[in-house]
């Protein structure tokens, strides 16, 4: 095991968060199917196991291969990866309140939130600020280099702000669930502006660069994590701030869940068309599998939450036809991406040593290994 995972990289991470949103996603589907939620529950069951898995596997690379884990943090291209762990540790302690209740019970579930919650927000706030210190100090890149990928470290706040009101019922009651309720709402804020600076970069490059290269093509799906996240966000701050916040800020935020939400899942709706296109133009040039791929699956699964929660908050059923439609592409990538990396795990492709690009090149993440 030393030896296989000399090149497993931060973004062994996605699958994780992948499996995570399939279950927090279908579990807040407006219709009740036998078994959907025994299924989601049984999709959780696997995040937490390859949380583990990963979390084990990542801890001998650091241990054996630490020369190999400096030089992910100082590669530019593969150092916004480190955003990942963060987001898999926030997704498997949500989807124990949403769904693993049920097989483990409300206060295993609550106590393995918090823990999750706690270290995935603690290590998201340390990558926000750590990953752009060091593209700014060490990395040397231009903006012709823009990719979706910068977004990872800045979105991981904005997931502990989704997901930390989900604790709040579970707090005593006056300052501590109105402390964690304000301080999601200050990570929502940290995360968006922190997005919205960064992604007329992103769009800025493929305007005037071109498309990415192939297989960084599935990355540009990364984009809809802050949109659908963000919506999700504030829909959860709506949903627990009676009694937490006083009046009338508690029903400003369920006003701010519909007015803020609308028009950016309307953009996120717009992205998804421009990625889509973009990934089958790349897809008809011999785009072949890489952990890009797990792209399609946790960003697409914050858009099926957001437009659940909308659905809720403006009780129109489009929304609710939104989000069977979106969580039906999000289990067919799901499948999809599942299937390829359980095949290169078997023919040991994407545990090898990564391709030595060319010199001059753009840098490009080890995605295979």
């Amino acid at each position: 095991m030393v030896t296989s995972v000399r090149h497993l990289g931060p973004h062994w991470y996605a699958p994780v968060m992948g499996t995570a949103i399939v279950a927090t996603a279908g579990a807040g589907l407006p219709f009740d199917v036998p078994g959907l939620r025994t299924l989601c529950t049984a999709f959780w069951a696997l995040s937490l196991a390859l949380l583990v898995a990963v979390l084990a596997a990542r801890a001998a690379h650091w241990t054996h291969h630490r020369d190999r884990a400096r030089a992910h943090l100082m590669d530019p291209a593969t150092a916004p990866f480190h955003g990942c762990l963060p987001m898999a540790l926030l997704a498997v302690g949500g989807g124990a309140l949403v769904v693993g209740r049920d097989w483990i019970g409300t206060p295993a579930a609550v106590a393995l939130d918090a823990v999750l919650f706690t270290a995935g927000t603690l290590t998201a706030l340390t990558v926000a600020v750590a990953v752009p210190y060091l593209m700014v100090v060490h990395h040397r890149v231009d903006a012709s280099q823009a990719t979706p990928v910068w977004l990872l470290p800045l979105v991981a706040p904005m997931v502990s702000a989704a997901l930390g009101p989900l604790l709040v019922p579970h707090l005593p009651p006056g300052a501590p669930r109105a402390v964690l309720l304000l301080g999601c709402f200050a990570m929502f804020g940290l995360s968006l502006l922190a997005t919205l600076v960064m992604l007329p970069m992103v769009f800025a490059r493929l305007v005037t660069g071109g498309p990415p290269p192939l297989a960084l093509t599935p990355a540009l799906f990364l984009v809809l994590g802050p949109l659908g996240q963000s919506t999700t966000a504030v829909d959860k701050f709506a949903a627990v701030a009676p009694g937490v916040v006083p009046a009338p800020y508690d029903r400003g935020l369920v006003v701010l869940a519909v007015l803020y939400g609308v028009p950016v899942t309307g953009f996120a709706l717009f992205w998804l068309a421009l990625a889509g296109a973009m990934v089958v133009r790349a897809r008809r040039r011999g785009m072949g599998f890489t952990m890009t791929w797990w792209a399609f699956t946790f960003p697409v699964g914050t858009c099926v939450t957001g437009a659940e929660g909308l659905a809720r908050r403006a009780g129109l059923v489009v929304y609710d036809g939104l989000a069977v439609a979106l969580c039906a592409l999000l289990l067919t990538a799901w499948t999809v991406a599942a299937a390829h990396t359980v095949r290169g795990l078997l023919d040991g492709r994407l545990l090898a040593a990564p391709p030595v690009e060319p010199s001059g090149a753009a840098p490009v993440p080890a995605l295979s290994g």
